[in-house]
């Protein structure tokens, strides 16, 4: 079952995902990329409901079903706090044998 799909009102076109499904986007089997951007406005939702250890489980979580990751828009992990919390992930995830690009 799809966790993505598209329903129109009017003349404008919406997607709607789980929100979890927004921060990887799938390229293969093998690899995901993962936006920074999306990643740092889920991590503000996170803070404001308190569930930014669940973020990061579930991250984690994804990670161990692929072996390379690509970030893109690194820009966005400016902040200490979300930069060591990702960084703590892409360590494991390293630790593993995964590639990080």
């Amino acid at each position: 079952m799809s966790s993505c799909f598209v329903c129109f009102v009017g003349l404008v076109c919406f997607v709607v995902m789980k929100r979890r499904d927004f921060l990887l986007l799938r390229a293969d089997g093998r690899g995901i990329v993962l936006s920074c951007e999306a990643l740092f406005m889920r991590f503000l939702d996170a803070e404001n409901d308190g569930t930014t250890e669940r973020l990061f489980a579930n991250l984690a979580s994804d990670l161990d079903q692929v072996s390379a990751v690509t970030l893109v828009d690194r820009a966005w992990l400016s902040r200490d706090d979300l930069r060591a919390r990702v960084d703590a992930v892409l360590d494991a995830f390293r630790a593993r044998g995964g590639r990080v690009a």
